[in-house]
């Protein structure tokens, strides 16, 4: 007989024939065809067993009879245990059949025998009962869709779910069951049914979890449902294409949960700066068209201002700040509300406080707005509305602290001899507020001037707070006439008691001083030299006249309130018409918080621009582009400095004798006389009477008399020696001959005061100076208070 080959399919059966053992018997019994498939099933090889007695070789265990003289017994599919040549045991299914016309008589009849293993035949039966069950009893939707996207079989579930006989379905395509669906995701939206069918037809490559939204025959039009469907090519055994199968199940609740997570993982982008109308535009984007086909926001006119919410009623001034249409659902641009539809209101509350209205609408065409949806949207704007809240918070906050600041920050810095100064300062625009940057420019004794740039740790209002108390005190500590390491240093023994009065709850416990940096620097223009001392900041940069800008060389010490190391200070010359640069490290630090880059492009423009007046310098420097990075306050100082004049100068070396102060006398009226300024020479003369006479009498030699002309501003005249004691001022008795002489001072000049050197000290004094106008006597009342008249 003829051996089909292994690809083919035997009849009503899923195995090939090479997997079914075959034997062919004559109408005696004896085997005359022996197959390969029946050598590996039972071990005998075909030599062996032909021309024999079957019942010699398929032999059962259990003594049952398989075969009578003259033909196999046994029932079509029955499962018998028969013994292999190796003596070991094989359960198998055996098939009988006659072979031959119908008409045969049995004695000329050939038989044949197909042996399956028991096992393989279960595992078909098994798959065949699956695929039974899986077409009549699944509630999974089978449908089998030809090339041209028609229905050709579904099973009983796609009958039930759909509402329509099989019969129905035959013959029509998906769009003429279900007009309104659409392929929703995964991949891109707007993909055609028949696109599918012809990919996986083309390919075949199967398509997994397509997601499709429909509504279904004889539901309106609003009432969605979405599912999850897939779709596999078949093809019989000669590889020919039978169609696709669509394999669909309802995931429409699912799919509302998964939306509403999807929502509210989104929720995340609202609130992403501390501006309140962006964060209403943020909701309205997050909402629609998702959660709805169109959104609108009306906030309070009181929460833009920053003001405090007032009670709220239908008669609040609202504005509508932000509203949107999503595309395909008859909306309008501007947040107009198309017509028609199911809306939903929510109060925009945080707190017992209402900002706005939230107002979300869904068109006719879509359900309306379930429990479910009216959870997640009262959800989002409530996070909306905290986030609305400390935006208002933050900007009020910011107000205030900026209000405070620039009143606490020199709004115009006072003119000096000595220096042309110009400033410039900008907050920060971060969301972290104000910061506690300051400056200053302070006039000091003898002709020098103290330049003053500093920063506080932090933003906000406490930040700002602290920059005015150490503005102060540095101010207070000026006057002093301290060399600047010495006015670094009591400063940080400041912060460092300042402790005492906190509100722990506010700061911890700690002073916010603590941390903050700060640059002293005195000029003197007598001697054309500066000193400077810093805490923790940036040193300031020098041009000379016509040279590089560079920054200072000198000792950096600690923040303020860290450490009880010393602080050091650097002294050096400096020539006329120099410039000096100081400024907070928001001017130079950038994004990546290097601030030598910054500091390179303030030295290059400072290099090119160094003959501008400081104001125009200023300028160019901020249109450069610094600050470097606005999140943080910036501040910049320019400062050109100005030597004294030499013929603004006179200076006399007095010997100890009380004798000696006529001739200071005399000396001083010579100079005065000299300047053109005897319009003070009585006042002055008196001044310089009072204070040598003092020196000689209390303090010790040498004693050295100076006098400064500080242009048309004011005469300064200065008494020094080498005793560190200060003298006071005191009010002398009626019957007293003395203890008048610091009185009488301190009512003809401006200012007076003592400052300490390393020779010993100085006692000076400034008068005012001035065209003489013909007026009444500057020091008219004077001498009246002094001798009691």
């Amino acid at each position: 007989m003829t051996t089909p080959g292994a690809g083919e399919q035997y009849l009503g059966t899923p195995f090939s024939l090479g997997a079914m053992a075959t034997a062919v018997l004559d109408h005696g019994g004896e085997i005359i065809g022996w197959d390969a498939a029946a050598e590996d099933l039972y071990g005998y090889p075909a030599e062996e067993v032909l021309g024999r007695p079957a019942r010699t070789f398929l032999v059962p265990v259990d003594g049952r009879t398989l075969f009578a003289p003259d033909r196999p017994i046994g029932s079509w599919g029955e499962k018998w245990a028969l013994r292999k040549r190796d003596g070991s045991v094989v359960h198998v299914v055996l098939y009988v059949l006659r072979l031959g016309p119908a008409e045969a008589r049995p004695t000329t009849a050939a038989w044949g025998v197909v042996s399956v293993e028991a096992g393989q035949m279960e595992r078909w039966a098994t798959d065949q009962a699956m695929l039974a069950g899986l077409s009549t009893q699944s509630p999974i939707s089978l449908t089998v869709i030809d090339a041209d996207a028609r229905v050709q079989w579904v099973n009983p579930a796609t009958e039930a779910k759909f509402g329509i006989g099989r019969e129905d379905y035959f013959g029509l395509q998906a769009r003429e069951i279900l007009p309104h669906g659409e392929f929703i995701s995964p991949g891109p939206p707007g993909r055609s049914y028949e696109s599918v069918i012809d990919h996986v037809l083309r390919t075949g490559e199967p398509v997994i979890d397509l997601h499709y939204r429909s509504s279904l025959p004889g539901d309106p039009p609003t009432r969605r449902h979405v599912w999850s469907c897939s779709y596999f090519r078949l093809q019989d055994a000669t590889g020919h294409h039978l169609g696709v199968c669509e394999s669909a199940f309802e995931i429409t609740a699912r799919y509302e949960a998964l939306r509403r997570l999807e929502l509210l993982s989104r929720s995340s982008g609202i609130g992403t700066t501390l501006d309140g109308v962006r964060t209403c535009e943020e909701l309205v984007a997050a909402v629609v068209p998702d959660l709805a086909d169109a959104a609108r926001v009306d906030l309070a006119e009181s929460v833009l201002a920053g003001e405090e919410p007032g009670p709220w009623s239908a008669s609040t001034p609202c504005r509508r700040v932000t509203g949107g249409n999503s595309a395909g659902h008859d909306g309008a641009p501007g947040g107009e509300f198309p017509a028609g539809g199911r809306q939903l209101v929510l109060p925009l509350t945080a707190g017992a406080a209402r900002f706005g209205t939230v107002t979300l609408l869904r068109t006719a065409r879509r359900d309306p707005f379930t429990d479910a949806d009216r959870a997640l949207a009262a959800e989002l704007v409530a996070h909306t509305a905290v986030c609305v809240d400390n935006g208002r918070r933050y900007a009020r906050e910011r107000a205030t602290a900026l209000l405070f600041q620039r009143n606490l920050l020199p709004q115009e810095l006072p003119e000096h001899t000595a220096v042309e100064a110009a400033h410039h300062y900008v907050p920060g625009a971060g969301p972290t507020g104000v910061g506690g940057d300051w400056y200053d420019v302070i006039p000091l004794s003898g002709a020098r001037v103290g330049l003053v740039v500093g920063d506080v740790v932090g933003h906000g209002l406490h930040a700002a707070v602290t920059m005015g108390r150490l503005r102060t005190t540095v101010r207070a500590l000026a006057a002093l006439d301290l060399a600047p390491e010495e006015l670094l240093s009591r400063l940080d023994d400041l912060v460092g008691q300042a402790r005492i009065g906190l509100d722990p709850k506010e700061t911890d416990g700690t002073d916010p001083a603590v941390g903050a940096r700060c640059l002293y620097l005195v000029y003197d223009a007598v001697h054309g030299r500066c000193a400077a001392a810093s805490a923790g900041h940036l040193p300031p940069v020098l041009v000379a006249p016509g040279g590089p800008a560079a920054p200072l060389e000198m000792p950096v010490g600690l923040p303020l309130g860290v450490g009880g190391l010393p602080f050091e200070s650097a002294e050096f010359a400096i020539a006329e018409d120099s410039l000096l640069a100081l400024f907070t490290d928001g001017l130079v630090t950038g994004a990546d918080h290097d601030p030598d880059t910054g500091i390179t492009g303030l030295c290059r423009m400072l290099s090119e621009h160094q003959s501008l007046p400081p104001i125009a310098l200023r300028d160019r420097v901020v249109a450069s582009g610094l600050p470097a990075d606005t999140r943080d306050d910036a501040a910049l100082l320019l400062v050109r400095v100005h030597a004294l004049a030499e013929d603004h100068m006179a200076g006399w070396r007095i010997d100890p004798d009380p004798a000696k102060v006529a001739g200071a006398r005399a000396s001083t009226n010579a100079q005065l006389e000299h300047w053109g300024l005897d319009a003070v020479g009585f006042a002055v003369e008196l001044i310089v009477s009072e204070l040598v006479t003092n020196a000689i009498r209390y303090g010790a030699p040498p004693v050295d008399l100076r006098l400064l002309r500080d242009k048309d501003r004011a005469l300064i005249c200065e008494v020094s020696d080498s005793r560190e004691t200060s003298p006071h001022l005191r009010r002398a008795r009626p019957d007293e001959e003395g203890g008048r002489g610091l009185f009488l001072v301190a009512q003809l000049a401006d200012h007076w005061g003592t400052r300490y050197t390393r020779e010993g000290k100085t006692i000076w004094a400034e008068v005012p100076i001035g065209a003489d106008d013909g007026g009444p006597d500057p020091f008219g009342g004077v001498f009246g208070d002094v001798l009691g008249e």
